[in-house]
């Protein structure tokens, strides 16, 4: 049995990039076999708490006295981190909202990086190691270099820095670039472009679900 975990953040039920491209990344990974199965959490639809004390960035064994966690969020922050730790391969969209990324997403991150238990801190205390996961990114506009955006794309370095480096996933990113360009005037000489980025980005997924799901 292959599991793939599959997370959605757009706030966009109908019309979302980042959700048709993740969608197409878990159909092609169910395709490939009736042992790979997929496990889906919408963080939009269903949203996390944000953290309900800083207690929950460390390792019970490493908080210091007066540091609580209530039961229900202590199990609500396992639960998703036995998400990820029973998952063979995670997709993610993570829409641009803003420069940035959106907060239910933020929030999901939050539950995970646990120091002492998911980050490595007082010892190799990294269980996510190696896992595949697939950073899926829409975004309005285009941040490629040469471009007047370029340097503000703040969705991507984060989460390499938080989903590579931190918890030592092995992180692919597929971007889908210019997604307003048949809504937003000034854009809609990029139109052509746009396109091309979204068939080049529904390919590379396709790949990578065969790549990541035969291994």
């Amino acid at each position: 049995m292959s599991q793939l975990l599959h997370l959605d953040s757009s706030a966009d039920r109908t019309g979302s990039t980042s959700r048709a491209l993740t969608a197409l990344f878990a159909d092609s990974w169910h395709a490939i076999s009736p042992d790979h199965s997929v496990i889906y959490r919408d963080l939009h639809a269903n949203q996390l708490p944000h953290l309900e004390t800083n207690a929950q960035h460390w390792a019970p064994r490493l908080r210091v006295p007066g540091e609580e966690v209530a039961p229900e969020a202590e199990a609500l922050q396992q639960q998703l981190i036995d998400e990820v730790l029973s998952a063979d391969a995670v997709v993610v969209g993570a829409p641009m909202y803003n420069w940035g990324i959106p907060s239910t997403l933020k929030a999901w991150l939050d539950h995970i990086c646990v120091l002492g238990t998911t980050m490595p801190l007082d010892g190799p205390t990294q269980p996510f190691a190696g896992k595949p996961i697939v950073v899926v990114s829409s975004r309005g506009n285009t941040y490629a270099p040469g471009t007047p955006g370029e340097g503000t794309d703040f969705v991507i370095p984060p989460l390499r820095e938080v989903l590579g480096v931190a918890l030592g996933m092995d992180v692919f990113v597929v971007t889908a670039e210019l997604t307003l360009a048949n809504r937003v005037a000034p854009l809609a000489p990029l139109a052509a472009q746009g396109e091309a980025s979204l068939a080049a980005a529904r390919s590379s997924l396709v790949d990578l679900a065969k790549t990541i799901g035969t291994r």
